[in-house]
């Protein structure tokens, strides 16, 4: 019974910490716009269904930072749109074709899904390169996306871990008095 409830603390405090810091990931990501990043990693969130079927709406990307010259073809890249339908939207899709023009490089972008190439950009607007979709996330914002599930998944749960942690405290206070 005592290596049960050992067990049980360590994972308690692993989900803890766990959660306190991918919510201080997703926080920073908000509030900065992705303007910072974390170790050269950013975590992006799939709203369109422009590269169905490698990444689906709602699935959670985690891109690095890396220098243009490492980029090559085939590479799904985020960045920054400055022109037409993308201005001032971040954007994923796969890296089709890199032009050089004056000794400037011009990277050509498209979603899977899309018949069309994405207007060409710069080395600066591209927030870094997809190094993997982060499944626990993925669901995670699939949850928080659904009111229902949020309410059952979240909400509640978190009621009932506050309410234990009330419980506890008042149980403490209650053997310290006597």
């Amino acid at each position: 019974m005592k290596t049960l409830k050992i067990v049980g603390n360590i994972l308690y405090w692993i989900l803890f910490v766990l959660t306190i810091l991918i919510l201080l990931v997703v926080i920073i990501q908000r509030f900065s716009n992705n303007s910072l990043s974390l170790a050269g990693f950013r975590i992006f969130n799939v709203v369109t269904e422009s590269m169905v079927p490698k990444y689906n709406v709602g699935d959670v990307l985690l891109s690095k930072s890396m220098d243009t010259d490492q980029i090559k073809v085939g590479d799904d890249v985020t960045y920054m749109g400055v022109d037409g339908d993308f201005k001032d939207k971040i954007v994923t899709h796969e890296l089709v074709a890199i032009e050089d023009v004056n000794g400037q490089k011009i990277f050509h972008t498209k979603g899977i899904a899309n018949d069309t190439e994405d207007p060409p950009i710069s080395g600066s607007q591209i927030f870094g390169v997809v190094v993997c979709k982060v499944p626990v996330l993925s669901q995670i914002s699939k949850i928080l996306s659904n009111v229902y599930a949020f309410y059952f998944v979240v909400f509640i749960p978190l009621v009932i871990l506050i309410f234990i942690e009330i419980r506890k405290m008042v149980i403490g206070f209650k053997k310290n008095d006597e």
